[in-house]
């Protein structure tokens, strides 16, 4: 699980840095499907990534702001920055004993969900790479080439 996390963490880093040749009117420009925006579907990978590991699983008192509160390519990269210091210590710390713990959600509805720790997990990993295909469809739409989504040559896998 550690290696695909890792992949999408390089596969993000990768979007910034195409976001970087990219118009601010393009990256907020409407778009057909997901949330319908680059930069606001990059802000959601982070922020959700963060909100289900950090404030989920660890139940630590997390702030999440609102898009228009961080709505330009550098303050997501820093929004990023900041909640990756927090998943990653819990992410590189995993272990099998943590697989089957329970973690409770409570719904938009304000119902209460249980959750074991390694299905929100894998759902955080699917959630980002499903959002990353998005991305690789608006940036063909636009003319330009998108990140490679390949996980194979990334250098994750020792041979």
């Amino acid at each position: 699980m550690l290696k695909l996390f890792e992949y999408n963490w390089q596969v993000r880093k990768d979007w910034f840095a195409w976001c970087d040749t990219v118009s601010e009117e393009e990256l907020m420009k409407r778009r057909t499907g997901g949330i319908g925006y680059i930069l606001p579907t990059l802000y959601h990978i982070v922020a959700v990534e963060y909100g289900w590991i950090c404030g989920g699983i660890q139940g630590k008192d997390i702030n999440i702001p609102p898009f228009e509160e961080l709505a330009s390519l550098q303050q997501i990269k820093d929004f990023s920055d900041r909640c990756h210091t927090e998943v990653a210590p819990f992410i590189y710390d995993w272990n099998d004993s943590l697989e089957d713990l329970i973690m409770i959600d409570i719904t938009d509805e304000g119902e209460q969900e249980a959750h074991k720790y390694g299905e929100v997990l894998r759902h955080v990993i699917a959630h980002e790479i499903h959002h990353i295909g998005q991305l690789s469809v608006w940036s063909r739409e636009m003319g330009k080439k998108p990140v490679t989504a390949n996980l194979i040559g990334r250098g994750l896998f020792a041979i």
